[in-house]
């Protein structure tokens, strides 16, 4: 059995480079001790690098990572088989397997070396399946499950057996219902826990948070909110610092200029000097020599002092954060506020509207729907009262990845001249020769801004834009990026997300609640 009260991850001096030679982490040195960390980070930073690093699933290039107890890892998709059961799920199959051996009389000594301690294992299970309402019966396959049963029953499975537990992006594809009930679970999580997500409500359970960026890992003993509080702070200061250093950059070279002509000044007095013969040749060379050598010490003090004030300014630089923003001039959007954009039906023949530039949500549990009834939203001309309709869908269009960033952007707004859509793409963050990069060839995050680019830099511009769970698998800057993007857009918004604060940032008015039987519930924000 897991004993978590001493459990604790240590890493020093940690390195890891691929096979192929790209860096992925250099010279980490930290610690993971009893209580819950949230390790955030921009995506490609290594957070589930990290994660596999400390599970041991990879060995560090260099450096060494310490592991003071048993340590479980559930990665971002579980692809386990639907005929797999619950107890495979759980990860103790081979104990109860070999419980049951021993019961039916095999007494082999491997069998007793695998059950351990574990001997009430199944007990255990159970009683925490049922605790956390989830079917209960261990027998049971996967493929009966929920995806969100699916998802809490492995979380269980991770509490039962660690006393370090890493969890990477555990509320991804979560309805509210699951997310809330994981919640739970989380905030009574016992020994070390480990949790990579951008779900702020998730991190906000958080007892420290560890963020990983440009190679380093800080961290801080809060919760997310607090600590983008204490990186608004140092942000500030830094800014400040570098006006500072910038001031004295300043100082500095007016201060050279000054006595640059200073010294001319004293170069042409004495060439007055000497050409009126009343200084003596060897007088002159002393004067002479003197004033060169002053010069000289004098240009080499000005050049330390600049070097100085330069280096403090890099300094000062360098702690400024350069997370990008998408700040851009949209393609002019009309929609009348008395316009009916778009009619959705239920089940009961119940009609909801979308009128002028609302920002609606449809929400509602795993599996009731949402991505169908937008599917059949976009196929059904008569419930879409204008046409011009641009639709993010949950997973990339993989059959434009040939395509040149520009080209697929291009096709969108065809009336647009090049330059100045490459422009406009220089907003979203794609800039230089990426815009020229086919798109299946893109990063994560880059791949999404030309996605978006598309959608919005449309010309003519969709009148309406469908996300349907646009924030899944994006890291907190990406998020950030597009609610920058989206605060821009002008037209109607119909945004299908689990994530309540994701929709509220978008000044969502109004939700659709979609239920299993296909009946709409209306709330308003």
């Amino acid at each position: 059995m897991p004993n978590p009260a001493h459990a604790s991850v240590i890493l020093r001096d940690v390195s890891f480079t691929w096979p192929d030679g790209t860096p992925a982490l250099t010279g980490l040195t930290a610690s993971f001790n009893t209580g819950r960390t949230g390790l955030v980070g921009a995506n490609g930073t290594g957070k589930t690098t990290l994660l596999r690093l400390i599970t041991g699933e990879l060995a560090p290039t260099s450096g060494q990572i310490v592991v003071d107890g048993r340590t479980a890892y559930l990665p971002q998709r579980i692809t386990m088989s639907t005929s797999a059961t619950v107890a495979d799920l759980l990860g103790i199959a081979p104990i109860v397997q070999a419980i049951d051996a021993i019961e039916h009389g095999d007494v082999a000594e491997a069998l007793f070396d695998i059950i351990g301690d574990d001997w009430d294992v199944e007990a255990r299970a159970v009683a925490e399946l049922e605790a956390a309402g989830l079917p209960s019966d261990i027998s049971r396959t996967v493929g009966t499950l929920s995806g969100g049963e699916v998802m809490l029953t492995a979380l269980i499975g991770v509490q039962m057996r660690a006393d370090v537990s890493l969890l990477d992006e555990p509320t991804n594809n979560l309805d509210a219902r699951s997310r809330s009930r994981l919640y739970e679970q989380i905030a009574t999580w016992p020994g070390t826990l480990v949790v990579v997500s951008h779900d702020t409500a998730l991190l906000n359970l958080m007892e420290a948070t560890a963020e990983l960026r440009a190679g380093s890992l800080t961290a801080f003993g809060g919760a997310f909110d607090a600590y983008q509080e204490y990186v608004a702070g140092q942000q500030e200061a830094a800014t400040q610092a570098v006006r500072s250093a910038e001031a004295e950059v300043r100082a500095q070279k007016v201060a050279a200029a000054r006595d640059q002509q200073r010294s001319l000044r004293s170069e042409r007095m004495g060439k007055r000097e000497f050409a009126s013969g009343n200084i003596e040749k060897a007088r002159r060379d002393f004067v002479r020599n003197r004033a060169e050598k002053a010069q000289a010490g004098s240009r080499r003090v000005e050049e330390q002092r600049m070097a100085d004030a330069r280096a403090r300014l890099d300094a000062a630089e360098r702690a400024i954060r350069d997370d990008d923003t998408i700040v851009i001039d949209l393609p002019e959007t009309v929609v009348a506020s008395g316009n009916t954009i778009a009619a959705i039906v239920d089940s009961q023949g119940t009609t909801f509207e979308i009128v002028g530039p609302e920002r609606v949500a449809l929400t509602g549990d795993n599996g009731v729907g949402k991505t169908t009834l937008v599917e059949r939203l976009l196929r059904d001309g008569a419930a879409l009262l204008t046409r011009r309709v641009g639709y993010l869908a949950q997973r990339p269009d993989t059959s434009k990845d040939s395509l040149s960033v520009i080209d697929y952007v291009s096709r969108r707004a065809a009336h647009v001249p090049i330059m100045q859509l490459r422009n406009r793409l220089a907003r979203f963050l794609l800039r230089g020769d990426t815009v020229l990069r086919p798109v299946g060839a893109l990063s994560g995050g880059e791949r999404f801004r030309a996605e978006l680019a598309a959608l919005l830099l449309a010309d003519p511009p969709a009148q309406l834009l469908i996300l349907d769970e646009p924030t899944n698998n994006l890291d907190l800057t990406s998020v950030d990026q597009l609610v920058d993007a989206l605060s821009a857009y002008r037209g109607a918004l119909l945004v299908v997300s689990h994530d309540p604060s994701f929709l509220q940032r978008l000044g969502i008015t109004r939700e659709l609640e979609l239920s299993a039987n296909g009946v709409i519930t209306e709330h308003l924000w």
